[in-house]
Formats: structure tokens, sequence, C-alpha cells
């Protein structure tokens, strides 16, 4: 097994280096209709691999089914698809989130999808850790299962009733730490992460100089210390921001299946195409109002499903998972088919 996920995590890695280091060396923002051709093509790619987990589950590849009461390649696709068109509609929410920490930071539109790429990289190594303790839970502890359903029960309820208030990210506990604990500077250093004090920085002109640095920066600057820009800082942001989300979407994915190698790949091809995904949405966020609610009403599908897993595989048979995949997929385009309805009836017409 150690070489199945080995493969598959290598095969990951070769796609995101092309991803950034042939298809996006240049930073550049993409336009929305690249971002869409972009996502569609990331799309395809992880719906294309349910057919290797289909021949790998049907012809048992490194064991894979042969576990316990044993699974066929066709329940193994469907569970697969669930989970990943499951995780991919979570996602989406990620993105609103990220899109105001992008706009509260300030960062160029150019420099954006390195902040995502490298947050895509840190969020595959905290899932897999997450998914490998959630998986020795469940196999340990099979009542952590119900846990789980009712934590996202009372999640999508949460999302329901919770007012979208923000706030200025400026102002969080969480910047306020990372301020104290590393010196941050105020201006944007091209794309670099990291300056060091007394070199010249290589800022693109089209990035705003900026206010005058801190105190502690310039004290630190002094000393020739090694300084944190806003790019990292957006970075970490954003890995906090998919943690968060990971423990609602991890539990979401095990409600679906505990099959360790189908929670990971479905879950890694999910968050695979986010960055395209996200350049594609950004002008329109204001445009899926009721997307939200979507959302929560998936996480309580999903919660209530695993609470009642016995049950819905005993009344709709083994395939039970596809009936799930098609509410959820109906759920979402409900949300997204009203959103762009309404928004468009409200928008005023030229004159």
């Amino acid at each position: 097994m150690i070489w199945l996920y080995g493969g598959f995590i290598v095969f990951i890695l070769a796609l995101l280096a092309l991803d950034l280091g042939v298809l996006h060396k240049r930073d550049k923002a993409d336009t929305v209709k690249a971002a869409l051709g972009w996502s569609a093509l990331w799309i395809s790619i992880g719906v294309a691999f349910s057919g290797v987990i289909y021949l790998a589950y049907d012809q048992h590849w490194f064991g894979l089914g042969t576990a316990g009461a044993g699974q066929s390649g066709g329940s193994a696709m469907g569970a697969y698809l669930t989970g990943f068109f499951v995780e991919k509609s979570l996602a989406i929410d990620n993105i609103f989130v990220i899109a105001m920490i992008f706009s509260a930071l300030a960062v160029p539109a150019r420099y954006q999808h390195r902040v995502l790429f490298w947050g895509i990289l840190g969020a595959l190594v905290m899932r897999g850790i997450m998914i490998g303790a959630g998986a020795a839970l469940i196999t340990r502890f099979a009542w952590v299962i119900y846990v789980f359903g009712g934590f996202l029960i009372l999640t999508g309820v949460k999302m329901l009733l919770m007012h979208d208030d923000s706030g200025d990210i400026n102002d969080s506990r969480v910047v306020r730490l990372l301020r104290r604990l590393m010196p941050i500077t105020e201006r944007f250093h091209g794309p670099r992460f990291l300056v060091r004090a007394g070199t010249p920085a290589a800022s693109a002109p089209a990035v705003p100089e900026g206010p005058v640095e801190t105190d502690r920066v310039v004290a630190a600057a002094r000393k020739g210390a090694l300084l944190a820009t806003p790019l990292l800082l957006a970075l970490i942001l954003v890995e906090v921001t998919d943690l968060i989300f990971a423990v609602d979407s991890i539990p979401a994915i095990f409600a679906i299946t505990t099959d360790p190698f189908i929670v990971f790949t479905s879950n890694v091809f999910a968050i695979l195409g986010l960055r395209s995904l996200y350049f594609a949405l950004a002008g329109m966020m204001d445009r899926f109002r009721y997307l939200k609610p979507a959302l929560a009403a998936v996480l309580v599908i999903i919660g209530t499903k695993m609470l009642a897993h016995g049950h819905l595989k005993e009344w709709l048979g083994a395939a039970f998972n596809y009936y799930v995949m098609a509410v959820v997929l109906a759920v979402i385009a409900t949300g997204v088919v009203t959103s762009l309805v309404v928004t468009r009836r409200a928008t005023p017409t030229p004159a």
C-alpha cells in the first residue's frame, strides 16, 4: 500500500509542478474564460480518475477492495464520485473566504495564483494527516462515525442560522498573533514571501508602495533579519482557512466511505482545481447569495446519511451512494441557479 500512495502522490506533485512551473510560470492573473477552461480540465481529470478507481477495485490492484466484506469496482467508483462532488461543492465556500482575505490584504491579482498554489500544496499535506487520523479513529472506535454525523448536522444548521459578518481580517486574532510572532513588511516585494533586510527588493511597478514600515520591522531591518511580506501573511491565512474547512469536509467524506484510499484521492482531486475555480468565481461572488444555504443543506444531508447509513443501504441497495450524489448535485445546482436568477432580476437595467 505504501507504493500505491507513493505513486499517487508523485503523480499529483507532477501535475502541480506542470501547473505552476510550466503552464503558469509567469505571474499574471487568469482571465475568467481561461480560468473556466482550467477548472473544466481539473474537474475532467478528477472524474476520469473514477475509471482508475473502478479498475483498481474490480481487479483488486494492490489488494484494494478485499478488506472486510470487500468492495466491487462499481460501488468504489460511486463512492469516489460522490465524495469528489461533495468535497468540490464544499470547497466553493472556502473560495469565498479566500477572496475576502485577498481583498482585505490587497493582494495583487498576478500574485494570487502563487499563494493559491502553495496553499493547495499545504492543504494536501494537512488533509492527508487528518484523513489518516480519521481512518484510524473509525477503525478503532466505530461509534466515531456517529459523532462525525452529528457534528455535520450541527455545522449545517449553524451555517443556516449564522449571519455573514466577517469583520476586518487585519483585526482578527490570527493576524494580530502573526504580527507579534514575526516582523511583516507593509509592502509587497514582488512575488516573494520572505525578504532579507538590507537587500534591494524587487517590487513590481504596479504594486503600491504602501505605508511606512512599522517600528518593529525597521528595528529588525537594522539587524539584517529575514522579513515576512504580506504575501506570506496571505498564505498562512489561506492555510488556516483550509484547516478550518477541513474540519467539516473530512467528516463529510467519511460519511460517503471509510475506505482511506477513496477518501484521500477524492479529497485531493477536489481541491486540485481550487486555484482555477477561484479565478473563475472571484469576480462574481456576490451573485451566489443562496449558495451558502445550499452548502449548509448538503452538510445536513451528509450528516443524516452518516447516522442512517445502515438503513439507507438496506433501503436503497448497494448503489445508494449514487442517490446521495444525485441529491447533493441537485441541491447545489438549485442554489446556484436560484442565486443567478434572483441577482439578475435585482440588477437594474441600464437606461
